[in-house]
């Protein structure tokens, strides 16, 4: 059972407010409430202003569907090798059960400003928060799986008004970051070929249709293959792209590998042959994964929360690192918006991009942080963008998800990408 529970079942979530109640009765007040299932609005070509508020009952269906949680044995190994293990999972769902607030998470995404407008058919979700410094240039960032635009939550605040977080009055960036299709407040896909390239392309038509005809990109995970393909398209207005991870078919080789390269290629090893489980699932059978994700909550946060463990610069600890309630902040947005089939689609549809990569045709930057799923060498830059690769950093701390993991980093090194354009 999850901590929390009484031997009579007694659910019991102080932090939130909420009093002890019979389980039964939740369950029955779900029924009550009619299907526990969240919508956005239907979107139009306009821009139209989002608020976003959970009904309750969605809320307490959560709250029932984690008190019936059904654990696995422990794992019979010391470590993550067979998966996210026990222990750690069931720290997990005590706090999602008994003192996770998502009203503070919905009060935050509000304050920023969130918009959807539809772009070649599908609702497109995004946050859109402007400087209040004149000349600020208008930066595009692009979130990857299992991420969402609170990765971003931390950054926002930094870039667009830098001299109140360190910064002079020229580093600020008007921040623009949409929800990927299938992906958290975005229409879901109901046909094939939503891939890197028309996702690529229904970027550059936001940013038109917000008016920003000159603006910078950045991005990580499918968030850098979606900046990329659009600097290798010549999108229009893009003026330079910043990376924190690279889209590359094979290792960048050019004789005998350097101590650096080794260590890459021992990292490109461990991914190939034990990191990569979840992706041959969710590029090849999606929407089978997506039942179990979808339907148990506990299934959902387990699926991410092992990235968390895995790909952060936390000692495999991330709940001690970061606090549970950011990690469940991202947890939480996959659950409430069902997208765990939709969201695992985009590794099918990567698969089956016709587009060929091409050189990228603007100024680029790249910052390497150490816990990246292969920390890219300075020379493989150096081949890969060639001279346009104008800025290139490795920093101290942080994994693959940067802005999330490091936020004071992921801004200075934007900061000093973009002063190295002017």
């Amino acid at each position: 059972m999850v901590e929390g529970i009484s031997r009579r079942g007694m659910l019991t979530s102080a932090a939130a407010g909420i009093a002890a109640v019979p389980l039964g009765s939740l369950a029955a007040s779900a029924e009550q409430d009619g299907a526990a299932e969240f919508a956005v609005p239907p979107a139009t070509g306009a821009i139209t202003p989002f608020r976003l508020h959970v009904p309750e009952a969605v809320l307490r269906d959560l709250r029932r569907r984690l008190a019936a949680t059904r654990f696995p044995e422990r794992e019979t190994v010391p470590d993550i090798s067979q998966g996210a293990r026990l222990e750690q999972v069931r720290g997990l769902a005590r706090h999602w059960l008994n003192r996770y607030d998502w009203r503070r998470t919905e009060a935050r995404l509000n304050a920023f400003g969130q918009y959807r407008t539809k772009i070649d058919g599908l609702g497109i979700h995004f946050l859109h928060v402007r400087s209040r410094h004149e000349n600020a240039t208008p930066l595009l960032l692009t979130h990857g799986w299992p991420g969402s635009v609170l990765e971003f939550a931390d950054v926002i605040g930094p870039l667009t008004d830098p001299t109140a977080h360190g910064g002079r009055a020229e580093d600020a960036f008007h921040v623009i970051a949409p929800s990927l299709p299938g992906f958290g407040f975005s229409d879901k896909p109901t046909e094939t070929g939503w891939n890197l390239t028309r996702i690529a392309r229904a970027w550059t038509e936001l940013m038109r249709r917000l008016g920003y005809g000159r603006y910078l990109a950045q991005g990580g995970d499918w968030g850098a293959g979606i900046t990329q393909r659009m600097a290798e398209m010549g999108a229009p207005g893009l003026t330079a792209i910043h990376l924190n991870m690279a889209f590359i078919s094979e290792p960048p080789l050019q004789g005998p590998p350097t101590p650096e390269e080794q260590a890459a290629l021992d990292r490109f090893k461990w991914f190939a042959e034990e990191g990569s489980g979840y992706f041959e699932q969710q590029r090849t059978r999606p929407q089978t994964v997506g039942y179990a994700l979808v339907d148990s909550p506990l299934g959902q946060a387990s699926w991410i929360f092992e990235k968390f463990v895995d790909w952060t610069d936390s000692g495999g600890r991330p709940e001690d690192e970061f606090g549970y309630d950011k990690i469940l902040d991202d947890i939480t947005l996959y659950w409430l918006t069902g997208t765990g089939a939709s969201s695992a689609r985009i590794y099918w549809e990567a698969m089956r991009d016709p587009t060929q990569p091409s050189e990228v045709t603007v100024p680029v930057g790249y910052t390497t942080f150490p816990k990246e799923l292969v920390p890219m060498p300075k020379v493989w830059a150096e081949r890969v963008f060639k001279d346009k690769l104008v800025y290139f950093n490795k920093v101290a701390r942080g994994g693959h998800f940067a802005a999330f993991e490091q936020p004071a980093i992921f801004t200075s090194e934007l900061r000093a990408f973009a002063r190295a354009l002017r």
